[in-house]
Formats: structure tokens, C-alpha cells, sequence
């Protein structure tokens, strides 16, 4: 047994425990016969860094990993990284761009090859930031979404499902990043407030009988307008519907149409329709019979202004951005006079009114995104979502918490074709083939798709690539080597037992993954999908590196180890809800860490070692009978918790046990049987470190899923071990072991010693003050608990006499514990007259301030106007002061 060092310090052990799990393939399924269990990482990005949201997501799927493995299961863990098409293409642009080099100077296949260089030198340093973690990843088995197997996949899947007829060419609305040349996922579009102007037009009707009013944000595209829309019901435009109008600049007929997307309540009741720029007006062009490949697209790849297919767009507006042309549109609208003038309050004339107008960004180019017209390839996703919206239903995929169900089906109910193509170089090249004749051949190789267009005809490639979340919805399956295994479920990996993401994902990648796991493996992809919430700034804000509150989990491992950031991670995570990041919290899990090794260094030096078996051990003193009890329902309650995936519960279960039974009176409890008694009753002291070095052995297995590092560390300090503890037995405990009479005893020892010890702090008298107590009202049960439980009390409680004779006259503070009152003489102990002025003065000015923020919190205009984060301030110093008076009025009421 090695001599535990005075200090904790967990980077003297982190590295190293981890560099010896990883070296000896402890992170590997490796046991046979045994139960599988399967779990795939989220996989981040190649080019990223471990942020706050990493540490949450992956610190909750090692605990039920580890939980796993502990519990005898051959566990595995899928690990990997995603090729990230735009952001891994950005990385080395911009490195290219520092030596005056661009994408174009090369031709497509050296450019990608410049990339496998940059991700041979400088990818993955999340996957090093995951083991500081202490990810319990297969690293063996690593896998990268543009691998040679991973990528035989997606191509596979891609022609599967374009010969299903559930994969098509299609011109459609795509939200389109001017800055980087490519349609973009709408989770890579961030919608900022920016001021604005909303304009109001006249549309003169064709036959010069009137005109129709129009209102919008962006004039430059009434360029490409196609309708005017009124509501069905709208009775100022009922003679309207069918009549056309003409739109000023370029002159051409618009009719009129009915659809419901035309709110009557908001500006005029008249919208103007550009089907080839917005993805609402897309849809009424679609129910107004307007043909998509008829649409006018009035912008190219750069957002500047191109010849729609009507040649009426004047040329001295070709070129433009949306910017210059929206000042163009609007000065030629007013030399039309078909502009409204906005008139302020003061009764001064604008050309718009302003507004603040939610626009979208691209989060990586930082340009506005454009609502684009433009051939891609889709995906039915309305097919492919219905098995899935059914396997949630039939909860053969039990979404946790249960209330993002509702959300589920929502969106997968009115999902709309999922564009899968993007317009960049690096990535999953799409497997298409065009002739000249415009015919389309899709094939898994060149050759196959040669040998289907015949000799002779010439091919040329697509060259877009697949979005990423195509190719990742194949995650859990792809990643076990199909389609080239032959089991169909892939050596009883497939399907994973659960999924852990953030709910910000759930249709990106994890509705996704349904869907296809369905549609190829005719399984679900997992059993349960745990979705979590997403770490915010101390004050519930949202975490963002513009607003400067981001924090850094690799900062926090530095100062606090590894062990507490996960454990905070988990007490905090609850079924769902955000976190609020809390680094005092952190500090105070480090603390928690520190008091289990000092417990462990007082073992240790009480000649306390690791129990020799995981067997319950015999005991027959009341405290360790206790124990024994404690250990057996903290086991089961971390296990019931985990099954249910209430972390938040496992952790605070596992806490509780340790701080306040193991370490704060347990071991307290058994000083005078390993000390004083030890030669008198040998067989007790021996008992006792039996029991003790059984109970310690429990908690650092329920605690290594929380905390791996500290507790591999004191499972090899207690002892000589046969193997390391992340592999060793979860504890096998029954119910019927628990004695609930010695529970019950000890719970009394420590409500009378804790209620004295609380007594005399209110009171201001030394804890080291040795007192007398007198007992009214006892029963017969508390006489003999008080006569067996005397040296304990004299110790601990520091009672140096308990008597049942009648109290003496005078001062005395009043315990209650069950039916008894202890009555505890104070006189010459303190100042009586003086202590009650103390109380008094302080429950004045503790009520006080009590009552001035009930006030506050009373007062509507305070709530409804201060920040959030001054209310729920408020909110708690409410409470400490409610409790502080209440605490000094009991205190003054003890000394009767």
C-alpha cells in the first residue's frame, strides 16, 4: 500500500491514468460471452476544439460507458471525428490565403490532398483535449467520416436511395452564403437583429383602375416578383383576385391570388410575392401554380443582381449588390411615385420606417444569407420520416426527456426535402454523371456509371459535394463497417443502446440517423436518445465568444482537475434543463475530491485497506451494521438513478453518501473503536477496518463513472489489486442485508450529536466545551440508546453526562430529538442576557432585510423590468435572510 501524498493534485495523476488505460486496451470491448453495450460519440468536428457543450455531452456518455463496464458489460464506445466540410475547407483557405495562395490555383484533386495534409498534421485536437477529459473512447477503432470504409458507405446509401426514387435533383429555395459560394444547413445560418426599413409600395392595377398597396423589408427584390397575395377572406380585395397589376421599374403583369399566407391584420392585408427569394413566397408561388423552374432568380452565387429570364431587369441595376440595388430600386421608385412616404410622429416625411429586422447571417462567412432558387439534390425526407415518427411513437426509441416528443413529431410531420449538396470541394463527392444530352447517371464508381451511359458517351462529374449530417446519419451503423459486414446487425452492435446530444441537434443529425438506420438496417439506430440541455453564462445567458462569456472546460480541468468538472457536469444535468455554468461549484467538487482523499490518507493510516472481496462482510457493531445499510441504499439508489437517467440524481446520491454518512460521521463514529478501544475489544478494531476498507472500495466504484482519476488513484493506494477499477465488479448488493433497526439507532446518534453541535454554534460556546444534558420524556428505547451510545456521545457530542434526573433551575438550551427534550444547563457556560441581545439584534436586522425584499419582490414593475438575473438575485437573498431569521428566533428560543 502506498502513503497516499498529504495534497491532492490532480494533474499529478490524471495523465497518467489515462496513458495506462488507453496503453493496456481498457477502453476496448474485449469481454466475451458478455452482454453488449454500445454507445456512438457525437462526432465533433475535425477542425475543432473541446468547448463547454463537448464537456457536458461526453462527460454524461462516459459515465454510462464506465457505468457499463463496471456492471460487466462488454462496452464499447464509438469514437470519431466529422470531415466538416466548411469549416475543414475554411482552415485551409485561410492558411493558403497568409502565403498569397487561393482554392483556384489548383486543380480540385491537389487542393483536397492539401487537405488530408492538414488534418495528417494539425486535425483532431479535440480527440487529445477527449482524453484530458477522460473519455473512456475505443481509440483503437477511431473512425473519420471521409475514411475509405465510412465513405463506401455514404456512396452506397446515396445510390440506394436515388434508385428508391427517395433521392432527386430538384430546383428549389436554399438558404444560400454568398461569402462562401454554397447552400448551407439552417443550423449553420445565426439570425441577428440588425436596424432596418420597411417600405410601403403602390402597385398600379393593369387596367389603371387603382392600385394595391404592398409593404416589405426588402424593395430590391420586388424585381423578381411574381404575385401580389391577398387573403381568401379579405373583403377589401375580393373583386381584386385574378386581376393583375404592373410592377413599376420593369413593367411586367403580376396577377393578384388568394392565399392564406396574407394576414389582413398586418400592414395593408397585401404581400408581394418573390417565390425565387423567399422561402414563404416560395410556397404561395408552388399553391398559385407558379412551377419552380419558372421562378425568377434575380441574384447570382454572389448576391449581386443578375438578367431574370423576362429581360426586364434594367441594365444599369445588373451587378449590383442587394445592398447598392436596394438604394437604386428605392431612388427609382420615388421618380415613379409609387413609394409611400413614412410620416413620423413629428409629422416629417421618410422614405421607410424604421424597424429592427431579424436577419440571417452565415455563423462561419459572418454574410447575410440569401433565400436562393437553384438545382440541389434532395432527400425525401417526408417518406423516410414516417417509420421513424412511428418507432418514437411505439417508444421502440424512447426519447428522455419525454417532453421534447411533442417537438419530435412536429417537425418530423412537416419536415420538407432535405437538400443534401453544397457546393465546395472538400467532402463526399456526390456520385452523378452528366451527359450532354442532360441524362443523369448515378453509380457507386466512374465505371459503373460508364458502363450504364455506354461507349462512347462523355461523362462529367458532379462537383458538389454531400452536406455533412448526410454522411453522419450514418454514424451508428457505418462506423461498424457496413455494408461490408455480412451480419446485419453487426456482431450485436446495432442498434446502439443510447444516444446522449444536445437538443439542438435532434433533427440535424439525430432524426436523421433514424431515418436512415431505418430505412437500410430496418432497425432503430438506439434505444433511448437522452437529449440535454445546453450550458449557459452564470447569468442564464446564452454563451457566445461576441458577448465574451464563453468558458473554456480545458481552463477549468487546469485549475480544478478533470474529476470536477465532470462532477459538476452531472449534478447539474437535469433530464433536459440548461445549466448555468457556476465555476464556484467546480471549486467546491475539487473540495469534495479533497475530502475523500484525506478520508482515504485517515484509512490508511488507521491501518485500513481495500477489502480482499466484494462481498457484503459480516459485522455485528451497531455502527458498522449502519454502514453497511447506508452503502447497500446509496448503491441502489445511483443505480436506479442511472437507469432512468436522472444524472443529476446519481451524482447527488453518490455525494450525500460520501460527505455526510462516510466521511462526516462514519468515520468520526469509529475514531474511538480504532483508537481508545482497539486493546480492550481487538475484534471490534478489526471489524471496523474490514468494514471500512469494504465501504471505501464501494464508493470509488460508484464514484469512477463521476470521477475516474482520483478514484483509480486510491483503489491502487488502499492495496495490492488484482485488477484496475475500471474494470472491477459493480457492487452486488441485496436489500435484505439492510438492518433497519441499527439505521435507526445510528441515524439517532447522529440527530442528538448534530442537533448539540448546531445548538452550540448558534450560541457562540466552543465545540470543545464540555456540557451536561438532562432527558425529560424518554422512552424506553431512547433510555437504552442513550446508556449503549455513552462514550460516542462523550466524544463527539462533547456531553460529558446524560442525565434522567430532573434539570436544575436556570438557562438551558432545549434539544428535541424524537419524543425526548435534552435539557442543557448554560449557566457559567455564557453570558445569558447578552447572548439574547446578540439574537434579538439579529433577527431584527435579518427580518429587516427579509421584509424589504418580499417588498421588492412584491412590487410587478421590479419583476417585469429589472434583469433576469437581478430578479433571481433578489429571489435568493430573500430566501438566506428568511432562513437566517428563522434560525437566530430558534436559537433565542432554546434558551428558554
Amino acid at each position: 500500500m502506498s502513503e497516499l501524498p498529504k495534497t491532492f493534485d490532480p494533474a499529478a495523476i490524471e495523465t497518467r491514468w489515462y496513458d495506462h488505460w488507453e496503453r493496456n486496451g481498457l477502453f476496448r470491448p474485449d469481454r466475451p460471452g458478455a452482454e453488449p453495450w454500445t454507445i456512438v460519440n457525437p462526432p465533433p468536428n475535425v477542425t475543432g476544439s473541446l468547448h463547454i457543450g463537448h464537456a457536458l455531452d461526453n462527460t454524461l456518455q462516459d459515465i454510462l460507458a464506465r457505468h457499463a463496464r463496471l456492471k460487466g458489460k462488454d462496452a464499447l464506445w464509438v469514437v470519431g471525428t466529422d470531415h466538416a466540410g466548411i469549416a475543414t475547407q475554411m482552415v485551409v483557405e485561410r492558411q493558403m490565403a497568409a502565403t498569397g495562395e487561393k482554392r483556384t490555383d489548383y486543380s480540385r484533386e491537389d487542393f483536397v490532398a492539401k487537405v488530408w495534409d492538414w488534418k495528417a498534421e494539425s486535425g483532431g485536437a479535440i480527440t487529445r483535449q477527449l482524453r484530458r477529459l477522460g473519455c473512456s473512447m475505443d481509440w483503437a477503432n477511431e473512425r473519420f467520416t471521409m475514411d475509405e470504409g465510412f465513405s463506401k458507405a455514404v456512396l452506397k446509401v446515396f445510390v440506394e436511395l436515388h434508385r428508391q426514387g427517395l433521392l432527386y435533383r430538384d430546383k428549389r429555395l436554399v438558404n444560400w452564403d454568398p461569402g462562401l459560394g454554397t447552400a448551407i444547413s439552417d443550423l449553420e445560418v445565426e439570425t441577428r437583429e440588425i436596424a432596418g426599413k420597411f417600405w410601403r409600395l403602390r402597385y398600379p392595377l393593369a387596367d389603371d383602375s387603382g392600385h394595391i398597396e404592398v409593404a416589405t423589408t426588402r424593395p430590391e427584390t420586388m424585381l423578381a416578383d411574381m404575385a401580389v397575395a391577398v387573403h381568401p377572406d379579405d373583403a377589401r380585395y375580393t373583386a381584386l383576385i385574378g386581376k393583375q397589376v404592373r410592377l413599376p421599374i420593369t413593367g411586367r403583369l403580376i396577377p393578384i391570388v388568394a392565399d392564406e399566407h396574407a394576414d389582413p391584420e398586418l400592414g395593408s392585408g397585401a404581400v408581394k410575392i418573390t417565390p425565387g427569394h423567399d422561402f414563404n413566397d416560395f410556397e404561395v408561388g408552388l399553391r398559385a401554380g407558379i412551377a419552380a423552374r419558372d421562378m425568377l432568380n434575380m441574384l447570382d452565387a454572389r448576391a449581386q443582381v443578375v438578367q431574370t429570364a423576362d429581360g426586364l431587369i434594367p441594365a444599369d441595376f445588373l451587378g449590383l449588390s442587394t445592398a447598392d440595388a436596394r438604394k437604386a430600386v428605392v431612388a427609382r421608385l420615388k421618380d415613379e411615385n409609387v413609394l409611400i412616404p413614412h410620416v413620423d410622429k413629428d409629422g416629417n416625411e421618410h422614405d421607410a420606417e424604421p424597424r429592427t429586422i431579424q436577419t440571417p447571417f452565415g455563423d462561419r462567412s459572418g454574410v447575410v444569407i440569401e433565400p436562393w432558387l437553384t438545382d440541389q439534390w434532395y432527400v425525401d425526407a417526408a417518406t423516410l420520416a414516417k417509420p421513424a415518427i412511428e418507432a418514437v411513437r411505439n417508444e421502440t426509441i424512447k426519447i428522455v426527456p419525454k417532453t421534447w416528443e411533442k417537438t419530435f413529431f412536429n417537425w418530423m410531420e412537416n419536415i420538407q426535402p432535405w437538400c443534401v449538396s453544397r457546393q465546395l470541394w472538400w467532402g463526399h463527392r456526390i456520385p452523378a454523371w452528366y451527359a450532354d444530352d442532360g441524362r443523369v447517371f448515378v453509380a457507386e464508381t466512374e465505371e459503373e456509371a460508364q458502363a450504364e451511359a455506354g461507349d462512347g458517351v462523355a461523362l462529367i462529374r458532379d462537383p458538389d459535394v454531400l452536406d455533412t449530417w448526410f454522411s453522419s446519419a450514418l454514424w451508428p451503423f457505418a462506423t461498424m463497417g457496413w455494408p461490408d459486414q455480412s451480419d446485419p446487425t453487426l456482431g450485436g452492435r446495432y442498434p446502439n443502446d443510447v444516444l446522449i446530444s444536445g437538443f439542438d441537434i435532434l433533427f440535424f443529425w439525430d432524426a436523421r440517423m433514424m431515418m436512415q438506420g431505418l430505412h437500410f438496417m430496418k432497425d432503430v439506430p438506439f434505444r433511448t436518445l437522452y437529449l440535454h440541455g445546453l450550458v449557459r453564462a452564470a447569468d442564464g445567458a446564452k454563451m457566445s465568444k461576441s458577448k465574451g462569456n464563453t468558458v473554456d472546460p480545458l481552463g477549468l480541468i487546469d485549475r480544478y482537475g478533470a474529476d470536477a468538472l465532470r462532477f459538476f457536469m452531472a449534478a447539474m444535468e437535469s433530464q433536459g434543463r440548461d445549466i448555468k455554468m457556476d465555476e464556484k461549484r467546480v471549486e467546491g467538487y475539487r473540495n469534495f475530491a479533497t475530502k475523500l482523499w484525506n478520508a482515504a490518507r485517515f484509512c490508511q493510516a488507521n491501518g485500513i485497506v481495500g477489502a480482499q472481496s466484494p462481498a457484503v462482510p459480516a459485522a455485528t457493531l451497531p455502527v458498522n451494521v449502519w454502514i453497511i445499510g447506508e452503502t447497500i441504499q446509496a448503491v441502489q439508489a445511483v443505480d436506479l438513478a442511472l437507469a432512468d437517467y436522472r444524472f443529476d440524481g446519481a451524482a447527488n446520491a453518490v455525494y450525500q453518501f460520501v460527505w455526510s454518512r462516510f466521511c462526516d460521521w462514519y468515520l468520526e463514529l469509529i475514531k474511538p473503536t480504532l483508537n481508545e478501544d482497539a486493546a480492550t475489544q481487538p475484534q471490534h478494531a478489526e471489524e471496523t477496518r474490514r468494514v471500512a476498507g469494504w465501504v471505501l472500495d464501494q464508493i470509488l466504484v460508484m464514484l469512477h463513472p463521476f470521477m475516474p482519476f482520483i478514484t483509480e488513484e486510491l483503489w491502487h493506494a488502499m492495496g495490492p489489486r488484482d485488477a484496475d477499477l475500471i474494470v472491477a465488479p459493480w457492487p452486488e448488493v441485496d436489500a435484505r442485508s439492510i438492518d433497519q433497526q441499527a439505521i435507526a439507532d445510528i441515524q439517532w446518534r447522529i440527530r442528538l450529536i448534530g442537533e448539540v453541535r448546531a445548538a452550540k454554534n448558534e450560541l457562540g460556546i466552543a465545540p470543545g466545551t464540555m456540557l451536561r444534558a438532562y432527558v425529560r420524556d424518554a422512552s424506553a428505547e431512547t433510555a437504552n440508546r442513550i446508556n449503549g451510545a455513552y462514550t460516542t456521545l462523550r466524544k463527539l457530542a462533547r456531553l460529558e453526562e446524560v442525565s434522567m434526573k430532573p434539570a436544575p433551575a436556570g438557562a438551558a438550551i432545549q434539544i428535541v430529538v424524537d419524543e425526548a427534550t435534552y435539557i442543557i444547563p448554560l449557566d457559567g457556560v455564557i453570558d445569558i442576557d447578552a447572548e439574547r441581545a446578540r439574537l434579538t439584534k439579529g433577527i431584527a436586522a435579518a427580518e429587516k432585510e427579509r421584509d424589504a425584499l418580499a417588498g421588492r419582490l412584491g412590487n410587478p414593475s421590479f419583476v417585469e423590468r429589472a434583469k433576469p438575473e437581478a430578479v433571481e438575485k433578489a429571489r435568493t437573498d430573500h430566501a438566506e435572510k428568511a432562513a437566517e431569521a428563522e434560525r437566530l428566533s430558534a436559537a433565542l428560543a432554546r434558551l428558554g
